[in-house]
């Protein structure tokens, strides 16, 4: 069920599949060794993959969210790690773009290199505060010493941090209530990458920890300061929509092993079977019911006026896709049997990853207590 509505996003599928299906053949070393797809990220770079949500006064397409969500969910099918890497730097040049937080000329510049292939992320979590969504005050220092900051702390969960050109680190303001945001190059005195992802999801975002050892930098490097107010950000369902494609690569994976394996004790293949058909026939709905959702959601999104009333249905988004997600997998490996299970099969490595969505922000818990509240008012 394809979700494309123009023949320009017919076409740009079209290139993303090609991308996708090239990075399907690394996906399962890239799991097992844990290395970050270097050469799937230069590939996406020179394809132009990068620059989709970047403005087209810098050369970018300028896409929509609705647009992010369905290249997203069709990159995920290939490789998962990849999907979600780099949907972190395409959905916060999507954010900047549309929020324009920083001097002008700075903005500029930065999305100058942007178009040149450099990549960001955020930095935000940390080892004593957990997700910046629980709304825990960074540890991580910035002190202001004459025209300079020297910024000192640890970042987890920074997601390409290897492949990363520049940092945007969030840190509390010695001697004031502020939360600064940061922007901070990987070549700068002071920046260390700690090889530390080692997790059995997601193996190849290389996640790692980002050190900050007495980094110094200009004051117009202290692009923002936080706002307490929480605002609604639906670049955030680039996350969903990863694991959403994760979950299709698993149908597919069923539903052809289901066509082709046929025991000594049927006449023919186990698609024949009432049990077997009942799980794909649930595996359809599922995903049906999730992607009708969440792009639903995003085209809203899309062409809405006052986005902040719109919270709860982005996070009830991402609730629904991940848990559909994991769902999915779970019925296609009940199809495939203790087959699934075997090293060798792609099943085992979904089964791990779309685990990893219910820990990407908001989460469950979150996401129940705000519409439950939002049912009380």
């Amino acid at each position: 069920m394809s979700f494309a509505k123009t023949l320009d996003q017919e076409n740009e599928l079209l290139k993303v599949g090609f991308l996708a299906d090239s990075f399907s053949k690394r996906a399962k070393q890239i799991d097992e060794s844990g290395e970050f797809p270097h050469q799937n990220i230069r590939d996406l770079i020179k394809a132009g993959y990068t620059t989709l949500t970047l403005g087209t006064e810098f050369n970018g397409k300028e896409i929509s969210l609705y647009e992010l969500l369905l290249y997203q969910e069709r990159l995920a099918r290939g490789c998962g790690s990849t999907a979600l890497a780099i949907g972190w730097h395409l959905g916060i040049i999507m954010d900047l773009h549309e929020k324009r937080p920083w001097d002008k000329h700075l903005f500029n510049d930065i999305m100058f290199e942007v178009s040149k292939g450099a990549l960001l992320n955020r930095a935000a979590s940390e080892p004593h505060t957990g997700s910046p969504t629980r709304g825990g005050r960074p540890q991580t220092s910035a002190k202001k010493e004459g025209d300079k900051w020297c910024i000192n702390g640890r970042k987890t969960f920074t997601t390409m941090a290897k492949a990363l050109d520049i940092f945007l680190v969030t840190a509390s303001i010695e001697g004031e209530s502020d939360i600064g945001e940061f922007l901070i190059r990987r070549d700068i005195k002071g920046v260390e990458i700690k090889e530390n992802w080692d997790t059995i999801s997601m193996r190849g975002t290389g996640s790692h920890d980002l050190v900050l050892n007495n980094v110094k930098v200009d004051d117009k490097f202290l692009v923002e300061v936080k706002s307490p107010q929480k605002e609604s950000n639906g670049w955030l369902l680039h996350i969903p929509a990863c694991y959403l494609g994760i979950a299709q690569a698993a149908r597919n994976y069923a539903v052809q092993f289901s066509k082709t394996y046929s025991p000594n004790s049927l006449s023919g293949p186990i698609m024949d079977l009432p049990n077997v058909q009942r799980l794909i026939g649930k595996m359809e709905i599922e995903l049906m019911q999730a992607r009708h959702f969440l792009f639903s959601v995003a085209e809203k999104w899309d062409n809405y006026d006052n986005r902040n009333e719109m919270s709860a249905e982005l996070a009830a988004a991402k609730y629904v896709a991940t848990n559909t997600a994991v769902s999915v997998v779970d019925y296609a490996m009940r199809i495939v049997g203790s087959k699934s299970l075997f090293k060798d099969n792609p099943l085992q490595r979904y089964y791990r990853d779309v685990r990893a969505g219910l820990h990407n922000p908001p989460m469950d818990d979150m996401t129940i207590s705000l519409l439950a509240k939002k049912a009380l008012e």
